[in-house]
Formats: C-alpha cells, sequence, structure tokens
C-alpha cells in the first residue's frame, strides 16, 4: 500500500479533509441522500451523465489479472472483471496472490508466467516492479481517461521517472474508526474529537461491561496504520514526510511520543478484545464481525481502520448508519490526521487486451460498478456520488474527492516493501512485538530503525 510525489505531500493534507469528514460521519442512516443526489449534477457526474468508455473488440483474448483481495472485496472485483468480458468478448481470470505481492510476481515471472495485469498495494511496489522491468508503461488511451478521471496527484503517485505505470482503481480513507452504536449507546459514550475524548470514550465503554477496541494484531498493516494516524496528527505532516523518506530515524523522540501515545490504549490488557495476546491472535475480518455481533454484548466496542471495514460489517447483520456508525480517527495533536492508500493496476505483460483493461479501470464505468456494491472507494472524481450504497460511504467518497491532492499516502506503503510491506517483517513485526510489550518503547523503536536502515539502506 508505497514512494510518492511530493503533490500528496501538502501542509492543507492534515485540515481540509479532516474537516470535512468531522462534520459529514456523525450521521443517521438516512441524513443527507436528497443533498448528495442533488451533488450528482456537477464535477461528481460522469458516469451519471452517461459517459461510457469506449473499449475495442477482444474475441479470443484471455489476460490473468492478480491481486491480493480476498473474500468479499475479490468477489465484487470480479463482477468488474465480468462487465469488461461482457463489453470486449475477452476472457479474465482472476489470479489471487499473496502478501508481499512483489515476491509473489517474482515468482510468477521467473516461472514465465506473469500475469497480464497486477493491482500493487504499494507506490513503492510500483517502482520496485519499473526497476526490474517487469511493468509497461500505460498507452495513450489509459492516460486520456486518468486525464479525464483523476486528479494531477493520483496521476503523479502512479508515475515512476515521468511515465506513467499505474491507474489508482482503489483508494482508502484510513482515518477511521468504527463502532457499534448500541454499545456506546449503552455506555452514554459520545463520538471523541480528539485523542483525550477516545480515552474517556473508552473508559465509558469498558464501565459498562464492554471491552472497547478489537485490534488487528494478527496481521502487521493495521498495527502500522494505527501508528500513522498518530505520528501524523502528533508529529505534523513535515516530521510525516522525514520519517516516511527515513530522513530522521526511528530513534526520533516524535517516534518515541507516538508509540507512549498507542501504548495509552495498547498497554491496557482490558481495554483489547482478548488482552494483547488475543490481539496478536486476531486478523482483520474478525477484528470487524466481533465488534458487531453479539447482541448487546459484542466482544469490542470499536474497531480501527479504512472505509473498507464496510465489506465485513456486511458480513453481520448490522447495518451501517444505524448499527454500525464511523467517527473520523481523533486528533492526538492540533488536526485531526487523513491518511489514505490505494491500490494500482499496473500492465506486466503488454497487449491490445491488457491496456484495453487498465483504460476500463480507469474509468468511471468500472469504478461505478464496485461503487454501487459497497466498502470500495474510488479516487476517480467522475463516479456518481449516488452510486455508493449508503449516507456513511457517500459522505467518504465525497470528501476524497473534495480534498483533490491534499492528503498524506500511508507512510508503511511508501517504505521499501522489506520493511513496510513484508508480513512477519519489518515494521509490522516490530510494532507486533511491541503491541506485546507496549511498555517497550526504547526497544520498539531500536528494532524499528535498525530495520527501517536495513531496507533504506541508510542510517537515517
Amino acid at each position: 500500500m508505497h514512494s510518492k510525489s511530493s503533490t500528496f505531500r501538502t501542509h492543507r493534507a492534515v485540515t481540509t479533509l479532516a474537516a470535512l469528514l468531522t462534520g459529514a460521519l456523525a450521521l443517521s442512516a438516512c441524513s443527507g441522500s436528497d443533498d448528495d443526489k442533488k451533488d450528482n449534477g456537477d464535477k461528481s457526474s460522469g458516469a451519471a451523465a452517461g459517459s461510457t468508455v469506449t473499449l475495442p473488440k477482444l474475441n479470443g483474448a484471455h489476460l490473468e489479472v492478480a491481486a491480493v483481495w480476498t473474500g468479499g472485496e475479490q468477489a465484487n472485483f470480479k463482477k468488474v472483471l465480468a462487465e469488461f468480458e461482457k463489453r470486449t468478448g475477452a476472457k479474465v481470470t482472476f489470479v489471487p496472490a499473496q502478501d508481499p505481492i512483489i515476491n509473489f510476481l517474482g515468482s510468477k515471472i521467473a516461472g514465465g508466467q506473469p500475469p497480464d495485469v497486477a493491482l500493487l498495494p504499494q507506490p513503492g511496489a510500483i517502482k520496485q516492479a519499473v526497476d526490474k522491468g517487469w511493468a509497461k508503461p500505460l498507452g495513450a488511451e489509459a492516460q486520456q481517461e486518468l486525464a479525464k478521471n483523476y486528479s494531477q496527484g493520483w496521476q503523479d503517485i502512479g508515475k515512476v521517472g515521468g511515465k506513467q505505470y499505474g491507474v489508482y482503481y482503489k483508494a482508502a480513507n484510513k482515518s477511521l474508526i468504527w463502532y457499534n452504536a448500541k454499545a456506546f449507546e449503552n455506555a452514554g459514550a459520545q463520538e471523541p474529537k480528539t485523542w483525550k475524548d477516545l480515552l474517556t470514550a473508552t473508559r465509558a465503554v469498558y464501565d459498562s461491561g464492554v471491552t472497547p477496541f478489537s485490534v488487528a494484531g494478527a496481521d502487521g498493516w493495521p498495527l502500522t496504520d494505527w501508528f500513522e494516524n498518530v505520528y501524523l496528527s502528533q508529529a505534523g505532516p513535515e516530521k510525516y514526510d522525514q520519517l516516511a523518506q527515513h530522513k530522521i530515524k526511528w530513534t526520533d523522540p516524535s517516534v518515541k511520543q507516538a508509540l507512549t501515545t498507542l501504548a495509552e490504549l495498547w498497554g491496557k490488557k482490558d481495554y483489547l478484545a482478548g488482552g494483547q495476546k488475543g490481539a496478536l491472535q486476531t486478523e482483520f475480518p474478525q477484528s470487524v464481525t466481533q465488534t458487531f455481533t453479539g447482541g448487546d454484548q459484542p466482544k469490542s466496542a470499536m474497531v480501527y481502520e479504512g472505509d473498507f471495514v464496510q465489506v465485513n460489517i456486511g458480513e453481520t447483520k448490522a447495518k451501517v448508519g444505524t448499527d454500525a456508525k464511523v467517527f473520523p480517527f481523533p486528533a492526538v495533536g492540533q488536526s485531526a490526521p487523513v491518511v489514505s492508500g490505494g491500490d494500482a493496476a499496473v500492465i506486466l505483460k503488454d497487449s491490445k487486451a491488457a491496456q484495453a483493461l487498465a483504460t476500463f479501470l480507469a474509468s468511471p464505468d468500472a469504478a461505478t460498478i464496485q461503487a454501487k456494491l459497497g466498502g470500495y472507494l474510488s479516487p476517480n472524481k467522475n463516479v456518481p456520488i449516488s452510486a455508493y450504497p449508503n449516507p456513511v460511504q457517500q459522505k467518504i467518497a465525497k470528501a476524497l474527492i473534495a480534498s483533490g491532492d491534499d492528503f498524506r499516502f500511508d507512510m508503511s506503503d511508501q517504505a521499501p516493501q522489506a520493511f513496510g510491506g513484508t508480513p512477519g517483517k519489518g515494521e509490522w513485526k516490530d510494532l507486533q512485538d511491541f503491541l506485546k510489550n507496549p511498555a517497550d518503547v526504547a526497544g520498539a523503536q531500536a528494532k524499528l530503525e535498525k530495520d527501517a536502515a536495513a531496507a533504506y539502506g541508510n542510517g537515517g
């Protein structure tokens, strides 16, 4: 989810989108729908106005598309691929990949069987694919579709050496905390605006007899997202950019402060479903579903992660906007954080069919299909807001498009994959070790710096 354009490093990031989200996300199940429909008359209405991307006939062509998506996310994407098949006559096979996807692709390429297109969840992975000679530049049609539908920042982050290689098909707002509305109501807890407020709400939920948080510690990546939100809000955007590029060390006092702040939650065994040990055995999907099942006694009241949490909520009986509500990640420092991620389609085997698929994925036509299915967010500004299936998701989508280039991309996704994107290694493992023992801040910093220095090839 990694090395990006300076366009994404504007100071407005921490204020513009945060302000939009703060006002937008506190809503009921039926609020905002009329306004949302009215808003489709302007820049968010491209697909609604009937724009359809032109695709060639590809009868007899066969494509393989690799991505790490599983479950509902994979099933929904396959519906997008089915529409491409219907329009072109091509046959598309989805290839399930494993993290780190660069290693997975390397083995496929070594065996002479690379997929035609891969969805890469890190800008750093795009750069690696280019550096290894795997990635092929996008053709004129795909670039034209990108120029029509994407802000300059989202185009730039898919470039390497000035050439366009990636289509950011999927985005994520990773600065959200989802909560069980009934658990909050029973506890008399309020949606927090600041970290102090969050600790107050956490205590109220705990006192009501419900464990406050599910933390997906079995997967290292949610832990990096926790850290990034605290760090961005507390240390500020300049420090965030410096740490993302390893221009400052992980032994920096700002990292100590962020880990110490995280320990205010992670360090309290009773605040985590299953305690630290249980959290380290909890995978991301379970962290969500156990928050929204169990009636008045769920295993937890809150779970942190991005807008894509809705896919997993959809596996429960909870309804987004009524049973499952959301608030922006609280401000730890002066401003609430806004951290984004994304997945880019990159061509590995150049062909008319592969270029056509990249063009389709850059169009509002493709993104609108998946938007309607829920648990998905597109950086494509011409996807109609009404395509998103509920008011919560509509507000998140509106805020992302309104922010333009004003946000910070996921820090771990900017890192070399050996540090920021490999299960059981680097930052993922170091933060799992920290979750296991949140009192050892200095030890965590030392491990993080050692692994970062090795991956970046510098000493900070």
